[in-house]
This record gives structure tokens, C-alpha cells and sequence, in this order.
């Protein structure tokens, strides 16, 4: 995993050096342990190195074809690549064990279409410098990132938006649209915008090829359209898991696993413990304290006589406190919780234990792992007309959770779109009115999240339009410190083949996961296994922002100038509700951290 930037001046009048090195000097977080660019006539290329497969220096970027014509910058992990190079080796001579020459190799003999042949996560730039085009191109679920801006007639592409801004010639603004739909919707990265006007994504499973003066993005996958054939049941679903684990410990530096209590990174330890005997893997889990809001160390501790390596981190408000500006910095978005801060956390103490991570990710997106999917389920079988099924399910849910929430958003889910975003409104009374009206009715996140019909099709919206600022808040907090994350869950082959299975096999008898507790069952301790809540690295920020640090940083944004002329918030209900939070009369720290990140953010890049 590395960090890539480019710039590709459709004037060519431009010097390119000072710009690149600019770029690189920015992202070098990503890539510590080398760096280099590549200049040709109108395009530059750069790449910060973090070394992963073969770490001699034949693993440098950007990497030359074997006759110089191809160019290539790239972030990411091939997990396939030894299978890809043994198909490959009839026609390429290989000079190193790299997954990246691999990649070249494999693009020069299949073209674009070699694509589908990976299974892993990269953002890459390749530069034919014959033909003189550029094909830049993002793995199937926006695992690496790959921002750009079209600006005075050049392209500008980089890792993270901070390597466009380093070289941008003006002031960056704000994107609104997005900030109403994290204030309103908690949402982020649903479409190609971000927060920056002007700089956007290269949508997952995209490529964007320029030649001849024009930019064009086609849409290379998507698991809408695949035809795939389900899995008949858990067995095969915990073999493709297995083979999944299997290919993302492939690496020449030590592999580590975020462990936190719950059901996903637990089915990770335990396939890594019983399967490939790893027993002596570095976890790293983020505790609180026993009763303490977001604490798991109950359900981890359930590992301490199989797991060696065993690394905890007690994150503390004050330390939250002190670390905001570096925090705030690092994510260069908004984000929508501080549970961020316990990965941010994590990776900052395990830097120099480790530099790739696997974790969890991605399970709750394939098998229905959040509560609301109950109610996308409860539509599908009113639809159906399953009358006595719906029943037996909303009765089941009640008993075992003591709670209607699922209830509350099947009702939500029946609403139409607009009256949908009416309730949410409803909700956010402290959004600025004027600022409301002008931004409610351009928003799409009802629409693209909401307005499935079926469980199935909901799990589609959410690999489609949410999925991805999970993943960008992950890779921002390990790459901050050198660190790889990989994604088990998320092998294409895992997803394919359970995404069209019947709901039954992520929903039923009142519980989510259901194929993979089947698939873990007496594999995972029980306690797991069984498990009814549902947490993942939160933090207990209730409390945190009743503390004096918090209390004084928290008014003093309230009470500011810069603040209430943004006209984003209604500083006055703001003010009333914060006043319910600290009288413990409501818990809304959800809606806090809101707040207080997006004026850091704003006075951090913006101001």
C-alpha cells in the first residue's frame, strides 16, 4: 500500500517537477520508506512507497515496463498475484516479486479487460508513453482511494484530497451539498463529490482514461449486474472466508488483526487461529473500562487463552482532546462519529508493531449486519405477502432485543422518499432553516439508501452509495501511520456469492448474520456467536462531552462568531440542546461531534 499523484497538463506549458515533488512531499504519511516521480513531456507521475511484498529496492515507483513504453503508479494489494504471475511468466521475464509488476505485465498482455482478474484493492495510473494516454483505474468497492480535479485545463490526481490542494492555485470552497447531507443524513461519500468543490472520486470499479485531450470515466464493475451463482449454504460461504484470510496474509511484514469483541473480527482471530494456526498474531482492541459505553473487553477477553499477542489501548477523553488538530487532519473530511478516534488510536500504537492490519470490514454491508435491515426485510415480506413470517419475525425481534427499533424503520421504510426526508428533518431541528430549503431538495441519499424494496436490493444500495466512508475513514487512519488495512470480507468472490442468496441466509429467527453464525458455529466461542448488540469501536462520547475539556470547547463553538455566521446550524437549539446533553436529560453526542468537526474541519481547510 502506497500513496499516487499525478498531473496531466493538457496545455503542456506548465514546469511539472516542483508541483509532483509537492505532492509527494504531502502524501508521504502514506508511504515512508520511499519515494520517487516520473516526468514525460506533459505528465508527471508520483508515488510514496510503504513496503509490503518484496521490500528490496526493485519494489520502486513508478515502475517501467520491460521495454520503458508502460509507466506505472500504484496503491494497493493484488491478493491473486502469485496465481496472475504463474499465467504470465511463458511471455514476461520478472525482476522482481512484487505484486505491481505483476499488474503492468498483466495490463500489457489482457488490457483493460485484466481487471476482472484481480481480486484485491488498488488505485492505480498506468502512462502509455507511445500512445500517450493515461488509465487510471479503482478497485470494485472504493477500498483505495483515487480523488481528482479538472482545473485550468489539467488533471490533478491524487491518494487524499490534501496532495490536489498542495498544488491547487486557489482557495479551496466548501461543497454544501455535502455538508447538508452529513448534518441531516450522517452521510458521506455516496456519490463522486467531496467535501472540496472541485475535487471529486473516481467512483469504485471505474476507470478514467485520458488521450487525446478528453477525459473519459466508464464504469468497469458492478455487482448489480453480476450473475454469479450463490452458495448453497455456510460451508461453502466459511471456505471462501477461509481462502479470503488466506490470501490477505500474504506478505513479507508482520500482520496484525483489529480485535474488537464483536462477531465480524472475531470470525477473523478464530479462522486464523483454527485454520492457519496463528495463535501468535498481534491484536489490537480499543477498551473503555467495564459498563463503560462502548466497552467489548468482556467478549475479547474470551480470547486470552488462544491469542499470544494480545495489545490493548485505553483511549481517553483528554487524549481526544489534545489530538483533535492531528485527528481532524488526518480524515481532511468531516466524519460523522468519534468511534474513528479508537482505529485512529490503534494504528498510532501499533505502527511499530505491524504494518498491515486486517479487520472486519465489510461484513454488515453482505449480510445485513445493522438493525435497520430488519426493516428492509419486513418489507420485502409484507410485499410478499408473507403476513405470518412478518409476524413471527417483528414478535421474535421484541423478545430478543426488548425493542421496536426495527419496527420504527420498517414504518420509515414504507414512507415515500420525500416524506422520508421529511421525517428526517423533522429530527434536525437544528439545521438552519435557510440553508435547509436551499439544499433539502437536491439531495439524493433517500433515494439511493432508502427506496429498496427488498433486503437484497438494500444490501446493493449500501456497497453502492455507503459502504465507501467506511472505508475511507479506515485507510485515512492507517495510513496516517504506515499501516495497510485488509479487508477479508470484502473479496469480491464472498460478496458475489452471497449477496443473491436468499434473505434468509442474512436475516432470520431475529438475528442478522445468520450464514455466517452458521459458518462460525463451534468455531467462534458461543458467547460471540450469540451475540444480540451490536458496537465496533465505539467510544463513550456521551460522557466525554459532558467533561470540562470538551464542555469548554464545545460552548466556546457554539458562542462563536465564525460559527453562527455559516448559517449551517441554528446556534440557539444548538446551544438549548447541548445545554439537555450536559443535564444528562438527552444523549446526543452524535449530533455534538457534528458540529464541533465540521467548524475544525472548516477553520482547519477552508478559512
Amino acid at each position: 500500500m502506497c500513496g499516487i499523484a499525478g498531473i496531466i497538463d493538457l496545455n503542456g506549458s506548465r514546469p511539472l517537477e516542483q508541483e509532483v515533488t509537492t505532492m509527494i512531499k504531502t502524501l508521504k504519511h502514506r508511504g515512508p520508506d520511499d519515494d520517487g516521480y516520473y516526468i514525460h513531456e506533459n505528465v508527471a507521475l508520483g508515488h510514496v512507497r510503504l513496503s509490503i511484498i518484496d521490500l528490496s529496492e526493485a519494489g520502486k515507483q513508478p515502475l517501467f515496463s520491460h521495454d520503458k513504453r508502460y509507466v506505472l503508479t500504484y496503491n494497493g494489494e493484488i491478493y491473486n498475484y502469485l496465481e496472475l504471475k504463474k499465467e504470465l511468466e511463458d511471455e514476461f521475464v520478472f525482476h522482481s516479486n512484487t505484486d505491481s509488476e505483476v499488474l503492468l505485465n498483466a495490463y500489457i498482455k489482457w488490457g483493460e479487460d485484466f481487471l476482472h482478474r484481480l481480486n484485491g484493492m488498488f488505485a492505480f495510473a498506468i502512462y502509455d508513453t507511445v500512445n500517450k494516454t493515461v488509465f487510471c483505474a479503482r478497485d470494485r468497492f472504493g477500498v483505495k482511494p483515487f480523488y481528482y480535479s479538472e482545473i485550468d485545463n489539467r488533471l490533478i490526481f491524487a491518494s487524499e484530497p490534501a496532495g490536489i490542494l498542495s498544488v491547487w492555485n486557489k482557495k479551496p470552497n466548501t461543497n454544501y451539498q455535502q455538508v447538508y447531507d452529513y448534518l441531516v443524513f450522517n452521510r458521506t461519500d455516496h456519490d463522486e463529490d467531496s467535501f472540496f468543490e472541485g475535487i471529486k472520486k473516481l467512483p469504485h470499479g471505474h476507470t478514467l482514461k485520458v488521450q487525446d485531450n478528453r477525459t473519459v470515466i466508464s464504469r468497469w464493475y458492478g455487482l448489480a449486474s453480476c450473475n454469479p451463482t450463490p452458495f448453497k449454504d455456510h460451508n461453502e460461504y466459511y471456505d471462501a472466508l477461509c481462502n479470503s484470510v488466506k490470501l490477505r496474509l500474504r506478505s513479507d511484514v508482520p500482520v496484525g488483526l483489529t480485535l474488537s469483541g464483536g462477531l465480524d473480527s472475531s470470525s477473523i482471530a478464530s479462522i486464523l487461529i483454527k485454520e492457519f494456526g496463528k495463535q501468535d498474531i498481534n491484536t489490537f482492541s480499543a477498551v473503555y473500562g467495564e459498563n463503560e459505553q462502548g466497552d467489548e473487553s468482556h467478549f475479547i477477553n474470551l480470547y486470552k487463552n488462544e491469542l499470544k499477542n494480545m495489545h490493548f489501548v485505553y483511549p481517553k477523553s483528554g487524549e481526544l482532546f489534545d489530538d483533535l488538530d492531528s485527528f481532524v487532519g488526518a480524515q481532511q473530511e468531516p466524519f460523522g462519529t468519534t468511534s474513528i478516534y479508537a482505529s485512529y488510536k490503534i494504528m498510532k500504537d501499533a505502527k511499530s508493531v505491524v504494518k498491515v492490519m486486517l479487520n472486519g470490514q465489510g461484513a454488515d454491508e453482505h449480510l445485513a449486519g445493522y438493525h435497520y435491515f430488519f426493516g428492509n426485510y419486513y418489507v420485502e415480506l409484507l410485499r410478499q405477502l408473507q403476513w405470518i413470517t412478518l409476524v413471527k419475525e417483528c414478535l421474535k425481534y421484541y423478545s430478543i432485543y426488548n425493542s421496536i427499533y426495527a419496527h420504527k424503520t420498517f414504518l420509515f421504510f414504507l414512507l415515500p422518499s420525500n416524506l422520508q426526508t421529511k421525517a428526517r428533518l423533522i429530527e434536525k431541528k437544528f439545521i438552519d432553516r435557510d440553508f435547509m430549503k436551499n439544499y433539502a431538495g437536491s439531495s439524493n441519499v433517500p433515494g439511493k439508501l432508502y427506496d429498496a424494496g427488498n433486503l437484497n436490493d438494500s444490501l446493493l444500495n449500501h456497497f453502492e452509495y455507503k459502504l465507501e466512508h467506511l472505508l475511507k475513514w479506515d485507510d485515512r487512519n492507517t495510513m496516517r501511520f504506515g499501516i495497510e488495512a485488509r479487508n477479508p470480507f470484502l473479496d469480491y468472490r464472498l460478496i458475489e456469492g452471497t449477496i443473491k442468496t436468499p434473505s434468509t441466509f442474512k436475516i432470520s429467527d431475529g438475528y442478522t448474520k445468520r450464514i455466517l453464525r452458521n459458518a462460525l458455529n463451534g468455531v467462534i466461542p458461543e458467547e460471540i456467536g450469540t451475540r444480540k448488540d451490536k458496537m465496533g469501536f465505539e467510544t463513550p462520547d456521551n460522557e466525554w462531552f459532558r467533561q470540562d475539556n470538551f464542555k469548554t470547547l464545545i460552548t466556546d463553538i457554539l458562542h462563536d462568531g465564525s460559527f453562527k455566521s455559516r448559517k449551517l446550524v441554528n446556534v440557539d437549539k444548538a446551544q438549548v440542546l447541548y445545554k439537555r446533553h450536559l443535564d444528562r436529560k438527552i444523549n446526543i453526542s452524535g449530533e455534538i461531534w457534528k458540529w464541533v468537526n465540521l467548524e475544525l474541519w472548516m477553520r482547519k481547510f477552508i478559512d
